[in-house]
């Protein structure tokens, strides 16, 4: 009887974590899904932003910036780098601009850069 209910709880837990790492990894699929459709988006909308600091040096925008989902990072405060030095150049702090940030090699990184007029 001792046999049969250690060989039952193994059996159950085997199944329970089974469970959690199929569901894990559907979660996973998923993510990757609606990552990629949106970052595949060209036509995507541009992120209302402020900028807080510029360090030329680093090439690193400081922006308070709206929600940007295609990454999925809610409105805050953060450095990113600049895909292209120009952008760093084209800005001052305290200027309003649109951007659009995309995760480039895994580094968060403003792609476009427009000032607000």
């Amino acid at each position: 009887m001792k046999k049969l209910i250690i060989v039952s709880a193994v059996f159950c837990a085997a199944s329970a974590f089974g469970g959690a790492a199929l569901a894990a990894d559907q979660m996973a699929g998923m993510m990757k899904t609606g990552a990629m459709d949106a970052a595949s988006s060209k036509d995507a909308a541009l992120t209302d932003a402020e900028v807080k600091k510029v360090d030329p040096s680093t090439g690193m925008l400081t922006l308070k910036h709206g929600a940007l989902k295609n990454v999925g990072m809610p409105p805050m405060t953060m450095a990113f780098k600049a895909k292209d030095t120009a952008m760093v150049k084209q800005v001052k702090e305290g200027e309003k601009v649109k951007v659009r940030v995309e995760s480039v090699n895994g580094t968060l990184t403003i792609v476009k850069l427009e000032k607000q007029q």
